[in-house]
């Protein structure tokens, strides 16, 4: 099984020259069907609100921005509701300095960037792979077991404890493929 993980940003020449006759699949918001399914942005419903039981939310996103804590400006609900692929970013522009993620939408606690990684957009990122895009995930590994898989995504960061650039979900896609999930 080959997975890997390419930028979105780079052409089609560059990917057939890095990846010949790899099966290229663009997993963003702005990916075709079914793929783009596959993105955090995509409005699934029925997705658990981490540290806040008997909530969901549409999207993975919504979830890591409605917990999102600035100096200026708390939890924001209405983003677990929000239906489309836009309007889901909180900027520091506009809220100022991030403080961090709330454990929860009545939690106490605020959670570094790490370590909200791991507890809110991890599992919450994985229960949508085991629960909302079972086909997609069955239909990669059918098409990783005949040849190499390139997965574009915005950013190419699989590690969760690099905290200089936002986390690939396509690396978090490919990690489930391999069993290898951080």
């Amino acid at each position: 099984m080959a997975v890997r993980v390419a930028s979105r940003r780079r052409g089609a020449a560059w990917l057939a020259k890095a990846h010949p006759g790899a099966t290229v699949v663009d997993v963003t918001s702005k990916g075709p069907q079914p793929w783009v399914r596959l993105s955090p942005f995509f409005p699934h419903g029925g997705i658990p609100v981490p540290f806040t039981p008997e909530v969901t939310a549409q999207s993975v996103e919504g979830v890591w921005q409605a917990l999102k804590v600035f100096e200026g400006e708390d939890v924001d609900r209405a983003k677990l509701d929000v239906k489309t692929m836009a309007g889901l970013k909180r900027t520091v522009r506009r809220s100022g300095p991030v403080r961090g993620h709330r454990e929860g939408l009545a939690g106490e606690r605020l959670l570094a960037y790490e370590d909200a990684r791991r507890a809110i957009y991890l599992p919450t990122y994985r229960w949508v792979l085991e629960h909302r895009v079972v086909d997609e995930v069955a239909e990669l590994k059918e098409l990783s077991a005949r040849g190499e898989v390139v997965l574009l995504d915005y950013t190419t960061n699989g590690d969760v404890a690099d905290l200089r650039t936002p986390l690939s979900h396509a690396a978090l896609i490919a990690a489930h493929l391999e069993d290898r999930w951080p």
